[in-house]
């Protein structure tokens, strides 16, 4: 990556967190692949997989992309409410990584928890660092308590998560990483911090087929076998969900939307997460079409950027080149 003048840029901070999931090491993969970015930390979270599987799959990630010494924060294992965490081990196996049965990583989680990590490296370096969030926003939304500062000082979020006048993945009114912690994401969204969303009304329309998946495998990509074993499973699932011969690229997208927003449009307004009800998990963005006569749940927050529309092709190309490089 060069700037303006014609020399390298300074790569800059990123701390993903992350509950990986297939697609959610795939955009890993992708963002240690990626020169543009100094990955400062992984922060993990339950979702796709329990939060101890989550934890050991980021060790191995970073161990495999390699970066060892990459510190990885363990966070909640459960949402700000309490309760059971929903796990995906459905979609993404019963190790969250296909039932690959990957061999342990000789890495170790910091002592730090997440949400420790997360406003600690945040307060050393203000408007320096950005957050890909992959999964349930449980360790940001304890950063924002454990910090009131913390929504300032970011420098951007990205998130993965909500569906925006479309059907969800859990039910037809909530996305996955939502629902798993609505009331974690609705302070998230209502923080003042520089947001942007991707939706899976987005990411459902940007996917790899099976002859991507074919040509993936057959490429010299560094982690293009072990991701293809892993979408055996992935691409199974969808077939069987969705009648997609392939996958989606959830998390890969909001890779691509923090690196390249120029394939993006979005428009601005502010969101709420319903928390109660048959429609928990539902996100709702305010578009600024009518000015309200009366204060509403709405007002009084501050507008995050939501993604509207995707150069889906051009999405499928940028992931394809990471996922292929050597």
């Amino acid at each position: 990556m060069e700037n303006s003048n014609g020399n390298a840029a300074i790569p800059q901070k990123l701390i993903i967190d992350t509950d990986p999931g297939i697609d959610d090491s795939m955009a890993i993969l992708m963002a240690f692949q990626s020169p543009e970015w100094d990955i400062i930390g992984l922060t993990t979270t339950f979702g796709n997989t329990k939060l101890e599987d989550a934890t050991r799959n980021a060790l191995f990630l970073c161990e495999i992309a390699g970066y060892p010494d990459v510190p990885v924060a363990q966070g909640n294992s459960e949402p700000l409410k309490g309760g059971k965490p929903r796990i995906a081990d459905f979609a993404h196996g019963s190790d969250g990584v296909g039932n690959l049965s990957l061999p342990s990583p000789n890495g170790q989680k910091i002592e730090k928890s997440a949400s420790e990590f997360l406003v600690d490296k945040i307060s050393e370096s203000p408007g320096e660092v950005s957050i890909l969030a992959l999964g349930p926003l449980t360790n940001l939304a304890l950063a924002i308590k454990r910090d009131s500062s913390f929504a300032s000082k970011v420098k951007q979020i990205v998130i993965l998560g909500g569906s925006f006048f479309a059907l969800g993945n859990v039910n037809p009114a909530a996305e996955a990483n939502i629902y798993g912690d609505p009331e974690a994401a609705d302070v998230v969204f209502t923080s003042g911090a520089n947001i942007v969303v991707v939706g899976i009304n987005i990411t459902t329309q940007v996917k790899l087929t099976d002859d991507d998946l074919l040509a993936l495998r057959q490429s010299k990509g560094k982690h293009a076998q072990i991701i293809c074993d892993m979408c055996k499973f992935y691409r199974n699932w969808h077939v069987k969900s969705d009648g997609v011969h392939g996958i989606f690229l959830h998390d890969p997208v909001a890779f691509v939307a923090l690196t390249r927003p120029d394939l993006f449009t979005y428009k601005k307004g502010v969101v709420r997460v319903e928390t109660q009800g048959i429609c928990v998990g539902h996100t709702l963005i305010d578009q600024g079409l009518k000015k309200w006569n009366m204060s509403n749940p709405w007002s009084e927050h501050s507008p995050v950027n939501v993604v509207w529309t995707v150069n889906a092709d051009e999405v499928v190309n940028y992931v394809r080149k990471l996922l292929m490089k050597p």
